[in-house]
């Protein structure tokens, strides 16, 4: 009998160990763990009060947990601002985008940006070819980046006449300028018309497929079944379910916690 070495996983990017966060003796997040692949798309669920948004802004460095770590490639980053987890390759969206309203859509993506030499004086006074060959590239990173989420119509407009899912797409475009190979994404589909819900769906599909690792927080189920290829469900700061969509929207604690009585 030959005997086969058992299959190696890949260590994962994004790793929470043992997460805790109290405010005030509640305890929001109560010792959750979780792994993201690389190039995964994991789904983060749960009934309001779950503590999903708690444990996604300890992950994103917004908050720094009571107790437990946050291991980003390998790194252990609990203790780094959300700027350094972006230098590190982890960036964000939030649930409500606030684009810079007066500023066109193509100036919004550039303010997304990272380590450009315009940005110190030494450079703008001695390095002048250096900091307008880099402007060029960074517009043409924009642009790109808006026509890979359909809005480069759009680049000259101010931010403000954009519509909600609009001002998703704006949000993620001035985060993918920064080049992260995971992204939190929270809640892309709230507030998002049925036609718009369907790009936004898409494209995300399509940086995953890129290689890019995803974190996904969202209320809607039928996207979260659809996209993701594995569900990590929260009920009162703990675990209480993981595994394919398929197997757990059919467990009874989620019906339960999650989707309410309903069979």
């Amino acid at each position: 009998m030959i005997e086969t070495e058992p299959e190696s996983r890949p260590d994962p990017v994004l790793e929470a160990r043992a997460l805790q966060m109290q405010f005030q003796g509640l305890k929001a997040v109560d010792g959750i763990s979780l792994a993201l692949a690389p190039g995964e798309m994991l789904g983060l669920i749960g009934p309001n009060g779950a503590g999903k948004t708690t444990m996604f802004n300890m992950l994103a460095g917004s908050l720094l947990p009571t107790s437990g770590h946050i291991i980003l490639n390998g790194q252990d980053v609990t203790r780094d601002r959300p700027e350094q987890r972006l230098g590190r390759g982890l960036g964000r969206t939030f649930q409500i985008p606030r684009p810079f309203a007066e500023m066109t859509v193509l100036e919004n993506v550039l303010t997304g940006a990272r380590d450009q030499a315009g940005e110190q004086v030494f450079h703008t006074w001695f390095s002048p070819g250096r900091v307008a060959r880099e402007e060029r590239q960074s517009v043409e990173k924009a642009r790109y980046l808006l026509d890979f989420l359909l809005l480069s119509r759009l680049e000259g407009e101010p931010a403000r006449v954009l519509s909600g899912g609009q001002r998703k797409l704006l949000e993620l475009a001035r985060l993918l300028m920064a080049d992260p190979s995971v992204l939190l994404l929270d809640e892309p589909a709230a507030g998002v018309n049925p036609s718009l819900l369907e790009v936004i769906m898409e494209r995300i599909q399509a940086l995953n497929g890129q290689g890019k690792a995803i974190l996904l927080i969202e209320h809607n189920m039928d996207m979260v079944a659809r996209m993701c290829s594995r569900v990590f469900v929260m009920a009162a700061g703990r675990e209480l379910a993981q595994g394919a969509p398929s197997d757990v929207i059919r467990d009874a604690r989620v019906i339960q916690a999650y989707l309410g009585d309903a069979t």
